[in-house]
Order: structure tokens, then sequence, then C-alpha cells
């Protein structure tokens, strides 16, 4: 078997990363196999051996314009790919292992604020079939922290109601619970009895096992909920942009706020490493920060 197919073999079977994830490292290190081809410096994978072949590659990607975060992704694939050449004692070096890629300056991602929720809540029509799906999407979102793919692949077999909580299907294949609030209990058991029957009886199948459902009848996409959450912006009359992700924020930040512990929000989130979860801390600080200065009678200006 060739080095690159046992590579991505061992991410897929040993490591459970999905698919894309596995499609982005193999595009990495078939560019720098390429790389080495076409300038000579190389027959293969195998044969990059020198140290400068890495410094010489990372040069190159500036120059064709690669952002930051694109080229440290490259050229962490590489890395990796390369420390499981050296582990096999297919390589001797690993050329990339000592290699400084381009510092990415950390971006904080935007919170949606408390009232700016209520908001977005308050302009959900709740008697219509479409806006009572609508109101229990946004809540899920915000309430449990989900991905937007974790909410649209959902099926009825994930709602545990009795045992007041979800099974979700993450990334990578890593399974975990989320609680649900008794508001939330409620008015998923109303959807699921009364809500979704209507919305299936739309399209051509009542057999789905999918959770969400379009106003079409079919199963709702991840680009569906994000025209859905456009459209609750629209009504609600604020102005900011906002996609799932920004809710997953949201709900991080609020738990922090509140004083949850770092590792209970990972469990909650799904991460697999803590760093993942740690730039919450950082939005925290930053969100009281602000409070201080905006409410401590020391800090308010007269």
């Amino acid at each position: 078997m060739k080095p690159l197919d046992d590579f991505l073999n061992y991410l897929r079977i040993e490591k459970n990363y999905a698919e894309h994830t596995i499609t982005s490292y193999q595009r990495d290190i078939l560019d720098f196999e390429a790389f080495l081809k076409n300038e000579g410096l190389a027959d293969g994978l195998l044969d990059a051996q020198r140290e400068r072949l890495g410094r010489h590659y990372l040069s190159f990607l500036d120059s064709r314009g690669y952002a930051k975060k694109s080229i440290a992704r490259k050229i962490s694939s590489l890395r990796t790919f390369y420390h499981r050449l050296q582990v096999q004692k297919l390589i001797e070096t690993n050329i990339f292992e000592t290699l400084e890629t381009p510092k990415i300056p950390k971006k904080l991602p935007k919170i949606l604020e408390d009232d700016e929720i209520e908001m977005l809540f308050k302009s959900i029509d709740r008697f219509k079939p479409l806006g009572f799906r609508n109101h229990v999407l946004l809540d899920l979102l915000f309430s449990c922290g989900l991905r937007a793919s974790e909410l649209t692949e959902m099926t009825i077999r994930d709602i545990q109601l009795e045992r007041e909580q979800i099974l979700i299907h993450g990334k990578g294949s890593k399974d975990r619970y989320v609680p649900l609030h008794e508001r939330l209990i409620q008015d998923l058991r109303h959807y699921l009895t009364y809500i979704r029957p209507i919305l299936l009886s739309k399209g051509s199948s009542i057999h789905t096992e999918c959770v969400f459902i379009n106003y079409k009848g079919s199963n709702l996409t991840t680009r569906g909920l994000q025209l859905i959450l456009k459209q609750i912006i629209k009504n609600s009359g604020e102005t900011f942009k906002i996609h799932p992700h920004m809710l997953r924020h949201a709900f991080a930040t609020t738990l922090l706020n509140h004083g949850a512990d770092l590792r209970v929000v990972q469990e909650l989130l799904g991460h697999e490493h803590l760093k993942s979860t740690q730039i919450y801390t950082h939005v925290s600080s930053e969100t009281l920060k602000d409070k201080y200065k905006t409410t401590h009678p020391r800090m308010v200006k007269k």
C-alpha cells in the first residue's frame, strides 16, 4: 500500500476523522508532492528529506498569495503526515517538525447579547407551523450549542424526552448527550406530535427519520437552516448577520459567564481538545471587562 493511502486509512480508521477532513489532508499532501515534482526538488514524498525544502515550500505558498490560515493548515497536514512516516521508519527526518508557520491573529467570534437573542425569539410567530418549528430550531441552537449539521441530521430516535436529553452525533462520529430544559422538552413534544406531521404532509414521503422538515415536506438542509435564520433576523428588525455557529458561540459564552466549568462546556460542545473551547474564555473575559467598565461606579464617566 502506498504511504499516502496508508495514512488516509489511518485517519479514517484509527483517528475516526470525518471524510471532508481526510479529503483536506489528501489535497494538502498531493499539492506538496506536485510542488516537489514541478520544481524538480524530489522524485516523490519519501524523497523530501532536506529541511530547506519545507522552508522553500512555505515561501512558495506565501508567494502564491495563500492566506496565513491556509498556509498554517497545509503545513500542519504535512507535519502530521511526515510524523506518521517517521513512526513507521519510512523516513528519518520530518522536515516540517520545527518549521514555523505564520502567526495567525486570534479572531474572537461575534457574540450575541442577551437582548439580541431575546429579540429573535420574540419575532417568531409560534402560532404558525413554520414559526413554531423555527422557534424550536433557534432554541436548540442557543440552548444546546449544536452545529448546523448536528441539528439537520438529528433523527427521531436521537430525542430522549423522558431522559431530558438528546443524543448528538458530532464531528468524527463522536457521540455526546446534551441536556434539555423543561420549556424545550414541551416544545419538542408539541412539534413532534402536531407540527412535524403537518410539514411532512406537504411532501411525497412521510417515512423520513429526520426531525426537522422544510416547507416542502423534505428534510431540512444546513443551507435551509441558514435561510431560516436570515429570515428571522429580517423579521426581528435587527441588522446584523447571523449564522448557526454564532448561536453555538452564544451558548458557550453564556455558560461561562454564568460560572460553568470549562471542561463541562467542552463536553457539551463536543470538542475533542480543550484548546478549542478555550477561545471562549477570552470572549468571556472581554465581556466581563466591558461590563466592568460600563457598570462600576469608578469606571462610569460622569
